[in-house]
């Protein structure tokens, strides 16, 4: 779970690749790609993709899963998923030299970035927003709890409430019956929000999902155009 710190972290990380985008309006060497440090670039950018393949292929297969994870821990393997693509995506933006010239570059770069963002919101604020929504549930559950057990002393005035395992039912015969229904309901309307938002990050992963596979398929044209064309800084 993401704290205040790896929160911090994570935005900045965020929004300092997200500020590279517009350096292409300012900065562009038509060259840069092609030459030894681009070539190294793009090569490590390129590397750092394929390794990202580890998470979801372990993830996925019973039989790797159980043989991975005796040397490293899933959440260790998301954490390197999460900054590998990071670093993969500031290596390819860098190895572009700022300047675009073929269709291909500029939609591996788009894939490459929705990638990116929606991995950061599946990794960093889906569960956050899930965390939310459990503690909402949760107050939710001990609202009705007193409500329940304050209508049955009203219905029954000789009836004893007797407690409950977190002596909720004593400490609610003192809250207005008033306050609580409308806790109860503005913690009912804070969850609907919470689960309508939690189903847009969601389909946020969906889309990286999608984005990924395009992403890759668009590298694998790339790598191979780049072979074929040959490297310009052997020549």
């Amino acid at each position: 779970m993401m704290d205040g710190r790896e929160r911090l972290i994570a935005d900045v990380v965020l929004t300092a690749l997200l500020l590279l985008v517009p350096a292409f309006l300012l900065h562009a060497d038509r060259r840069f790609a092609g030459s030894l440090a681009g070539f190294v670039l793009g090569a490590s950018a390129a590397v750092l993709m394929v390794l990202l393949l580890v998470y979801p292929i372990t993830k996925y297969s019973v039989g790797l899963k159980a043989l991975v994870t005796r040397c490293v821990s899933m959440p260790t393997l998301l954490a390197f998923h999460a900054y590998a693509g990071i670093a993969a995506a500031f290596f390819a933006l860098l190895h572009t030299g700022h300047k675009f010239q073929s269709p291909l570059g500029i939609a591996l770069v788009t894939s490459m970035l929705v990638v990116v963002v929606t991995g950061f919101v599946g990794r960093y604020y889906l569960p956050q927003t899930a965390m939310e929504l459990r503690r909402q549930q949760s107050h939710l559950a001990t609202l009705r709890s007193a409500y329940e057990h304050i209508a049955a002393a009203m219905l029954s005035p000789d009836r004893v409430v007797r407690h409950d395992s977190a002596g909720r039912a004593s400490a609610s015969q003192n809250v207005p019956l008033l306050q609580l229904v409308d806790g109860i309901s503005d913690f009912e309307s804070a969850i609907g929000s919470s689960e309508t938002v939690k189903r847009i990050f969601m389909q946020w992963i969906g889309l990286h999902v999608v984005a990924a596979i395009v992403m890759y398929a668009l590298l694998a044209v790339h790598v191979a155009a780049e072979v074929y064309y040959g490297l310009r800084w052997l020549a």
